[in-house]
């Protein structure tokens, strides 16, 4: 994926579509800022209000195309393309190329028309993202290498070597992204391999601990997928103490008790963007 003013647009299924090959060509990505939702409650007989704390609602994005046809006939085929191909029954994602390693999940926020001159198709959409976020198009369990076509510069990643894989009862897991990361709201699959009894996963930097009462062997696999708890496939909520893990944006310390022998942790999430 080039470093030009492009779009791609991903559907669900993985199918990519480059505009730029279609004989679309982007001429603006324009992101809106979030929008803040705040929450107050006044108090009689205080001036003002009491601030209950702000949430972002979803994320327009406005964008500009030019299409270009080999003919009449070829207009009329391209333009019903277009409508196709921004189908807002199921979202989809979409990526511009100077931001590779980043995408939007969007739906078309409402109708839109095609001004024809001859051959020439000009229109605007504007996207709505209801995650006021960007992710990062890898995750964690991906290379992180540039030449992999899943990262870029301005995602928050150095030089270092980023691990999400441990052998360790202590260990310290990145999060590039310039969000927190909550299972309740975004992707987050911690998996386990070893036996354990009276597991207990702590993240210090944010005073998260997650306990398991129940017992693990050399060869089960616990696995934490958001808010659902399993052990082998099987759910083991109900022997847990209810909380999730959650990743602040940095560095985040962790430390592991109740383990038994060899095992393995691994932290499979996406990075998430203002």
């Amino acid at each position: 994926m080039g470093r030009l003013l492009n779009l791609i647009v991903t559907k669900l299924d993985g199918t990519t579509y480059d505009l730029a090959s279609l004989g679309i060509t982007l001429k603006e990505f324009n992101p809106r800022s979030p929008s803040p939702i705040h929450s107050s409650e006044s108090i009689e007989g205080a001036h003002g209000e009491v601030d209950l704390g702000t949430v972002y609602g979803p994320r327009i994005i406005s964008c500009s195309f030019y299409m270009e046809a080999a003919d009449l006939t070829d207009y009329h085929l391209m333009r019903d393309e277009v409508f196709a191909l921004f189908d807002s029954r199921q979202a989809f994602y979409i990526t511009d190329g100077y931001n590779p390693g980043k995408r939007w999940f969007v739906k078309t926020n409402q109708e839109y028309s095609i001004d024809q001159n001859r051959i020439y198709g000009f229109f605007d959409v504007d996207f709505i993202s209801f995650n006021p976020f960007s992710e990062s198009v890898g995750t964690t369990l991906n290379p992180f290498t540039f030449d992999s076509d899943l990262w870029q510069i301005g995602e928050g990643l150095t030089d270092e070597d980023y691990k999400y894989s441990f052998k360790t009862n202590t260990f310290r897991i990145f999060n590039a992204g310039n969000v927190g990361v909550d299972p309740r709201e975004f992707p987050l699959v911690i998996t386990y391999k070893g036996a354990s009894n009276k597991f207990t996963l702590t993240n210090k930097t944010t005073g998260d601990i997650f306990t398991y009462s129940g017992t693990t062997r050399a060869k089960d696999v616990l696995t934490l997928n958001r808010v659902q708890v399993k052990k082998n496939d099987v759910s083991i909520f109900g022997q847990t103490n209810r909380k999730v893990i959650r990743l602040e944006p940095g560095w985040n310390d962790f430390t592991l008790a109740g383990t038994s022998g060899s095992f393995e942790i691994l932290f499979d999430f996406r990075f998430y963007y203002f």
